[in-house]
């Protein structure tokens, strides 16, 4: 693993725009960063995807472990919705993706910091705008980026093995946000590539009808099936949340998966396989070695995080995020050349999918952290 100096294309900015990336640039400084990229060699990649896979199975385990064990209140899910999540998990309700924010300097076993089971973000850039940059720079090498295929195949058995399959297909996001609204409709063109009939929807215009116990689009159709790149935490409490519990209405991604996206499933993990070589420490008590990570269950993009030495701040982020922490053990981001990679690894379904690095000069990844591309 190596980080390597790379020319950038020529009108890069064009390039990406081109393919889908509207926000390569934050205040006039590169989101997508290609004067730099990340070397692997195929062991290390190998070590990477057998990780994915194998932190996939355990967190399914620790599904099953909470609801069994009645353990939803440490998560804070509202009593209304419990018996609708386990409801969710006993009917198997599909999941597409999610992504494994992993630690990883190439020599250790990758460690999970966390899992963005529910609503990940940067797909475009891992799926479409570095696969691009490496056929223009290195179209001898290869890459760990299977997302845009997999993607399809995945929403190509839902469409086939779904009593929804003749159904609209919504997807809803925050158009306002552009981040997210071009991360919504690069899923929604995965799905038409998979022969879906689809529909954008911004969050604010679903309506709901009270005699037809229905959620409606701007046309006063139902809707039936809906993708949702919208947290389950905020849904669960917004004025129209808990009638989501009257209609039938299925959510992609599923209820479920609102107990993975929290970081109270992190000490579940770590009761259920201690010593792991893939997972760090966690508890929902300070560490007794003094020395861990604070994370609000809910918290977001490295928000609210409190770096604790000998049991007293030593570091913390801004953000909005307060209510109950887990506390993990320190695992420090590799430092190369005074930057921290943390490698985002891609699930769909329960194939591991791809790659893609954030990187910072801090040990705190953050929404303005940038994407770097790779190859092996």
């Amino acid at each position: 693993m190596r980080r390597l100096s790379v020319t950038p294309r020529q009108n890069w900015p064009a390039i990406v725009e081109s393919q889908g990336m509207l926000y390569h640039s934050i205040d006039d400084v590169p989101y997508w960063d290609e004067g730099v990229c990340y070397e692997f060699t195929s062991r290390e990649i190998d070590q990477l995807e057998a990780a994915t896979l194998e932190l996939n199975r355990i967190c399914l385990k620790a599904v099953q472990h909470v609801l069994d064990e009645n353990r939803l209140e440490q998560f804070l899910i509202p009593d209304a919705f419990h018996d609708y999540v386990r409801a969710s998990w006993n009917d198997d309700d599909p999941t597409i993706y999610g992504r494994f924010d992993l630690c990883f300097d190439g020599q250790s076993p990758p460690k999970m910091l966390e899992f963005n089971a529910d609503t990940p973000t940067g797909v475009i850039e891992s799926a479409v705008i570095q696969w691009h940059w490496l056929k223009d720079l290195y179209p001898t090498r290869d890459q760990f980026n299977s997302l845009h295929e997999k993607l399809i195949g995945a929403w190509t058995w839902l469409r086939r093995n779904s009593d929804l399959g003749s159904q609209t297909l919504y997807f809803a996001g925050l158009e306002a946000e552009l981040e997210d609204f071009m991360n919504v409709n690069y899923l929604r063109d995965t799905a038409i590539q998979a022969g879906w009939k689809t529909e954008f929807i911004d969050m604010s215009q679903i309506g709901w009808h009270d005699m037809r116990r229905r959620f409606l689009d701007l046309n006063d159709q139902p809707i039936d099936l809906c993708f949702k790149l919208y947290p389950w935490e905020w849904l669960q409490r917004e004025s129209f949340g808990e009638n989501i519990l009257f209609t039938r209405t299925q959510w992609i991604e599923p209820a479920w998966k609102c107990l993975l996206s929290n970081k109270a499933i992190l000490p579940i993990l770590w009761e259920l396989f201690p010593g792991h070589e893939n997972l760090l420490e966690a508890s929902f008590e300070p560490l007794a070695s003094g020395e861990y990570v604070a994370k609000p269950i809910f918290s977001r993009e490295g928000a609210n995080i409190r770096w604790f030495r000998n049991h007293e701040e030593h570091f913390a982020t801004d953000g909005p995020y307060d209510g109950p922490s887990v506390y993990q053990e320190v695992c420090e981001l590799p430092n190369f050349d005074g930057f921290h990679p943390c490698l985002g690894s891609w699930i769909v379904g329960d194939e591991a999918a791809g790659l893609g690095i954030r990187e910072d000069e801090t040990l705190v990844t953050g929404n303005l952290s940038r994407f770097v591309p790779h190859y092996f």
